[in-house]
């Protein structure tokens, strides 16, 4: 889907619905064919770190591509999103609805494991 596939809305209703159904409109294939795309080393790596620390890196990344990459907003306020931003857009909410999955998978076993 391109920009223009997108009527005008909220900035973050965009990230937190439209992009995900960019992915897929069913989350039983998203969340499978999410899940057939991570590898050990991802799998590994996204379970280092702390909460805290998994919170500052979302951070960054709303820093760097919701709002780092828009265009400049009309006389109006708006903002026209182009092809390349949906595209970086609905690629970071593939990989951040991954790394989400493991590391609540992660922190359950951890918190769920019989002592």
């Amino acid at each position: 889907m391109s920009a223009a596939g997108f009527s005008a809305g909220k900035l973050h209703h965009f990230w937190d619905t439209s992009f995900v159904e960019h992915l897929d409109i069913d989350a039983k294939s998203l969340a499978s064919d999410l899940i057939g795309h991570i590898t050990k080393t991802q799998e590994q790596r996204w379970q280092a770190g702390t909460p805290a620390d998994w919170a500052l890196e979302s951070f960054d990344i709303a820093k760097a591509h919701a709002y780092g990459l828009l265009p400049e907003p009309s006389p109006r306020g708006t903002f026209r999103l182009s092809d390349e931003y949906v595209t970086t857009a609905t690629n970071d909410v593939a990989q951040q609805l991954s790394m989400a999955g493991v590391r609540l998978a992660f922190v359950l076993n951890k918190a769920l494991r019989t002592r």
